[in-house]
């Protein structure tokens, strides 16, 4: 490989919905490759363009390395031209990033990414960029993002300047899975180095703001069963009618809504992807699973929202009430 294909790789930009995939769970907590295949079905035919698998929805911290290889592996088997497959292989041990770096570039996923430490965090814009650098090397023909979720890192890090000290130590840098709310800071990641990097927005409910800025992709949990009123938001902004692009946003952030009152988009998100006809199963502790209440009433505030003829188009099952 020239080094003019190398940075034409490293500077290739995503485009479209990236969805957060949940990891799929038996009743014993034991992980479950099985339903993966339907999973990546649904996805492609969904509309989406590929998932970050075993982030912060895929539970990854809860996660041994070799699960965490064997479920890449099997994700890797669906992999298409316009369905990528990008692995996050953040962890509190630099050595077991590197490791699941060089497992993702083996097993030929599309692009890696690291969310920073969380434990031992770094202190300083220089400390992160040491260790990203690190973990990059593991992966050098792959496209590296760093994946930024302060709200779970704690790592609340100038991105700009990470960028700016990054981009010169860090040849497959590509960008940053961008999930915080300072859109500001979002904007000047977008500009830096003259739009260089692949900014990819994180919070589905202010998806709109994103593309308003310019976002050409985005990575979500939302994304995993609600892509049809995405994919129609971006349709009306695009067709200058921003009307309807604020009505379908809403529309998200009434589901996000339920999402919080439900314990969160890993819990309530999990009950939502059962009751479609995809078994996610439970979740791992210390992240309890909905009970049958909880379960019934979901789908009550579920229906009183018409989420499912919203998603009628997409769903599994002729009857996703069912299950």
């Amino acid at each position: 490989m020239t080094a003019n294909e190398t940075t034409e790789m490293r500077h290739e930009k995503l485009n479209g919905f990236i969805a957060a995939p949940f990891t799929c769970f038996n009743e014993d907590s034991s992980v479950n490759l099985k339903p993966i295949k339907a999973y990546a079905d649904f996805l492609t035919r969904n509309g989406t363009n590929g998932v970050f698998i075993l982030g912060t929805t895929g539970e990854s911290m809860s996660i041994t390395t070799s699960e965490r290889k064997s479920i890449a592996e099997e994700w890797i088997k669906y992999a298409a031209p316009d369905f990528k497959i990008i692995v996050h292989v953040g962890s509190s041990s630099l050595k077991t990033s590197q490791e699941l770096a060089a497992h993702a570039q083996g097993i030929g996923a599309y692009a890696v990414g690291c969310i920073a430490p969380n434990f031992y965090k770094p202190a300083t814009v220089e400390d992160l960029v040491a260790y990203t650098s690190a973990v990059a090397k593991a992966c050098p023909s792959l496209p590296f993002y760093y994946y930024h979720i302060p709200s779970m890192s704690g790592v609340y890090l100038s991105m700009p300047e990470f960028l700016r000290q990054a981009g010169a130590v860090i040849p497959n840098l590509n960008g940053i899975k961008f999930t915080h709310n300072d859109l500001m800071e979002f904007n000047q990641c977008l500009m830096a180095d003259n739009g260089r990097y692949d900014i990819l927005h994180g919070f589905d409910e202010t998806l709109l703001c994103g593309l308003v800025l310019g976002v050409q992709a985005a990575i979500g949990s939302t994304y995993n069963y609600f892509q049809p009123v995405y994919l129609k938001l971006r349709e009306a902004f695009l067709a200058g009618d921003l009307d309807t692009a604020r009505k379908m946003q809403q529309l998200s952030v009434r589901l996000v809504s339920i999402l919080i009152k439900y314990r969160g988009g890993i819990a309530c998100g999990k009950a939502i992807m059962n009751l479609i006809g995809i078994p996610c199963g439970p979740c791992r502790l210390p992240i309890r699973s909905l009970n049958t209440t909880e379960i019934n009433n979901l789908r009550q505030d579920l229906e009183q929202m018409n989420f499912f003829e919203l998603i009628s188009l997409a769903s599994v099952n002729s009857d996703p009430g069912a299950n």
